[in-house]
């Protein structure tokens, strides 16, 4: 993930739970990141050049609009 951000979705907070006690199995977040997870998304990653600072990966970026599109709440 050379020009990315690292993230684990799994890792906990500084004082425990972790974001994945907060959500119920069958939240809607959940599918989203499990669906966004599923393309190979190798050939965006590789045609990143990356500029100054790092980005958050494309399936951060992507879950996070797709979960804005179905909920109807859209912020900066």
């Amino acid at each position: 993930m050379g020009h990315f951000i690292p993230f684990s979705r799994k890792q906990p907070y500084v004082p425990p739970p972790s974001v994945e006690d907060w959500l119920p199995e069958n939240h809607l977040p959940r599918f989203i990141v499990e669906v966004v997870d599923q393309p190979d998304l190798s050939s965006l990653t590789k045609r990143y050049s990356g500029r100054r600072s790092q980005a958050y990966h494309f399936s951060v970026m992507l879950s996070l609009l797709e979960d804005g599109y179905a909920t109807g709440v859209f912020t900066s």
